[in-house]
């Protein structure tokens, strides 16, 4: 049965500042090396600078209106 220091570690590169991180359950912040990394991202989501892309919104184009109906 493998022991924790026999099993070999996942390492990931932070997405903000791409120090390496360790995956493991003591890497509280991951995939983020820190929590200065953490908040660096999430103030990019609010932000609006990061978005993920998807299809437009229709209903503001084509009329239709939750109140028609």
């Amino acid at each position: 049965m493998p022991t924790p220091s026999t099993i070999e570690s996942t390492t990931v590169k932070c997405p903000t500042c791409k120090n390496s991180v360790i995956w493991n359950q003591e890497s509280q912040f991951r995939p983020f090396c820190s929590k200065k990394c953490q908040m660096i991202d999430f103030g990019e989501w609010a932000d609006e600078e990061k978005s993920i892309p998807g299809a437009p919104d229709m209903s503001d184009s084509d009329g239709w209106s939750e109140d028609q109906y």
